[in-house]
């Protein structure tokens, strides 16, 4: 009861911090003219949207409340699709800061306003396809399977995909996505560490892009955790009792949909010297106006 409490609370206040970054993002020009900072906010439009949507479904399961298929699928397929979207954006986010640190020159040219339009068209529509490919696998099994349109259990990522076909194209998607967006920001780290050595490099910048680019693999290795959690999970689930199925559940929660959650708001919105006394400025404002 303490930790779901504890939970949720947390939760909400990450979703706030989010909010705030975000509407700071949209407060200045520059914020809407500087490539890094229109990816940023993708993400954190993402970011915040798979917070809310597991934030609700953890909510539902803390209540015990049971719910029906239809109502139980579009939160889990928006979980799913801001989901694809954040690692897509932290390829592209990589590649641009490769691009600032090795061929400054070229970059303005490179990302242009045209160019990141189409590049997050691409990753908007690149994830509703894998969410038509699951609609569409969803249809087939309902189908094929006679199911009580009232699930029998809390809902879950778990319980909404639960025929074996699902977890083979888990496995195979997961792979393919991970393993390019992690070669993409593997080879963007080498490409910015190798310049990095140059003399005629600004040092405190590429020190900075390794940072971020090294912060970058961690959140995509919560990201891959979080999307591999649902087969460790129905794994465990046949090992374990109920009660302690329910803490892994928990902790799972925090670890892995919390903390990856947040990062992006670290990373940038802590650590960007033009974000941070903008961000402290609205969460400070926004602050007062509450206790007023």
């Amino acid at each position: 009861m303490l930790f779901g409490t504890l939970s949720v609370g947390s939760s909400c206040s990450f979703f706030y911090i989010n909010s705030v970054l975000l509407f700071t993002l949209r407060s200045k020009q520059v914020f809407c003219e500087t490539s890094r900072y229109i990816l940023l906010f993708n993400l954190l439009l993402a970011d915040t949207a798979t917070l809310v949507s597991n934030l609700l479904l953890y909510i539902l399961a803390f209540l015990r409340l049971r719910i029906s298929y239809y109502a139980c699928g579009p939160l889990i397929l928006l979980s799913v699709l801001t989901v694809t979207i954040s690692p897509l954006t932290l390829a592209v986010m990589s590649f641009e800061r490769f691009v600032a640190v090795c061929y400054p020159l070229r970059h303005a040219a490179i990302f242009t306003m045209r160019s990141l339009s189409i590049i997050i068209a691409l990753v908007w529509a690149f994830s509703f396809i894998h969410i038509l490919i699951r609609v569409f696998m969803l249809l087939y099994v309902f189908t094929t399977t006679s199911l009580d349109l009232q699930m029998n259990d809390f809902c879950s990522m778990e319980a909404m995909f639960f025929a074996p076909i699902f977890n083979y194209f888990e496995e195979a998607y997961s792979s393919i996505l991970f393993l390019s967006v992690g070669a993409v920001i593997f080879a963007s780290y080498i490409g910015v560490a190798l310049v990095a050595r140059s003399a005629s490099t600004d040092k405190a910048s590429a020190r900075k892009a390794l940072q971020t680019l090294l912060l970058h693999l961690i959140q995509l290795s919560l990201i891959l955790t979080f999307t591999l959690s649902s087969t460790i999970l129905t794994s465990v689930a046949r090992r374990v009792g109920r009660l302690t199925l329910i803490r892994i559940y928990n902790v799972c929660f925090v670890s892995l949909n919390i903390f990856p959650k947040c990062l992006s708001a670290l990373i940038y919105g802590l650590r960007d010297q033009t974000i941070r006394p903008a961000l402290m400025q609205n969460l400070c404002c926004r602050w007062r106006c509450s206790l007023f």
